[in-house]
């Protein structure tokens, strides 16, 4: 079969896992935000912003790539531009095609112009809901799910693991450690994550982007890890001349444990060398639990079209491959397992059944 096109890839329904609201902002609406609280930007055109973005975060380096959240942060610190910001992404995540997702926010970091906990959290699921609900008027159907995120430089994660344990019933359906790895292991927020297990709650951990296997190790043995947000350093526990696994690989292998990988943020971030040399490929004829995702769709100027499409020119998948990456998001995301399998068996599959041939 000819190899699917970018168009074609848009049209099919996808299933995304990890990505930020923070990252995904558009960038005409950061110079509208920006405007309306006096935050300064590198610039006030919105094209030449999008680049600044794009630019500062492809520095090989996860600390220079955090950075550029200072600006996306510092104009979402209303319930206005959370409501905003929240609602535009779930249409623009629709509009590519998406039929699921998963987008995490940390709430902490919202509370400089005086909104509690409660307030953010409020704000960003009235913004998806009324996101959602635009979209389905305009004919694509999206269902969102809301993960928290505690920084983990900070000391905040049992709050916010509690506060995502309020809202499980309102539109949160897990919790997550995200920031600079080196030097803040998962283990510093133990509590939080023995708390969330005593709740029967789910939770990712970023692990295995910068640091290494250490933090795999770490987010799966000591923490209880349900997913790892990127992992793609697993593949430094594989022998890649002969597909032999170490013990941490074959454990993360055969407990079938999603690594969320996101192709271009991991080339980005220096976890991987380039598209063709991302890990992705070897992961996935060795069948692990691989899901491709986005991450920042602003500082990567990516969506989950893109980041297939991608995949595609570089490994040579196929509607087959595409719809693998799929069910695996689906079986792996964190809302009841009859609503999965719902949107496997009457969304995904029939939609790559007709594309399949």
């Amino acid at each position: 079969m000819p190899a699917p096109t970018y168009e074609e890839i848009q049209r099919a329904p996808k299933v995304l896992l990890h990505d930020h609201l923070d990252g995904g902002l558009r960038p005409a609406t950061i110079v509208e935000l920006a405007d309306t609280v006096g935050h300064t930007l590198p610039s006030t055109d919105a094209g030449e912003l999008g680049r600044w973005f794009a630019q500062a975060a492809d520095s090989g380096s996860l600390e220079r790539y955090l950075e550029t959240f200072a600006h996306t942060v510092g104009v979402t610190q209303t319930a206005e531009a959370l409501h905003r910001v929240a609602a535009e992404c779930a249409l623009d995540l629709a509009a590519d095609g998406v039929v699921y997702a998963e987008v995490r926010f940390a709430p902490e970091q919202h509370l400089e112009r005086g909104l509690t906990l409660p307030e953010v959290v409020e704000a960003v699921l009235a913004g998806f809901a009324e996101g959602s609900a635009q979209a389905a008027v305009a004919g694509n159907q999206i269902r969102i799910g809301t993960l928290l995120t505690a920084m983990r430089h900070a000391a905040r994660s049992m709050e916010i693991a509690e506060l995502a344990v309020r809202y499980r019933d309102a539109g949160v359906v897990g919790f997550d450690i995200a920031g600079a790895e080196a030097g803040y292991p998962p283990t510093r927020h133990l509590d939080a994550f023995e708390y969330l297990q005593r709740e029967n709650f789910h939770f990712t951990i970023h692990a295995g982007e910068a640091f290494g296997l250490p933090s795999i190790w770490q987010a799966i043995q000591w923490c209880g890890a349900d997913r790892l947000g990127h992992g793609v350093r697993i593949v430094d526990d594989i022998d890649r001349a002969t597909g032999k696994l170490g013990r941490l690989a074959a454990y993360v292998r055969d407990k079938r444990i999603p690594l969320e990988l996101c192709p271009s943020s991991n080339v980005q971030t220096g976890a991987a060398a380039s598209i063709a040399a991302h890990p992705i490929g070897l992961l996935r004829d060795l069948r692990f639990r691989v899901t491709v995702n986005t991450d920042n769709r602003l500082m990567s100027r990516t969506s989950m079209s893109r980041e297939m499409a991608l995949l595609v020119d570089a490994f040579g998948y196929g509607w087959s491959e595409l719809q693998w990456f799929t069910v695996n998001a689906m079986k792996s995301a964190f809302i009841p397992f009859d609503e999965r399998l719902v949107l496997i068996n009457e969304v995904i599959k029939p939609a790559y059944a007709k594309l399949i041939g």
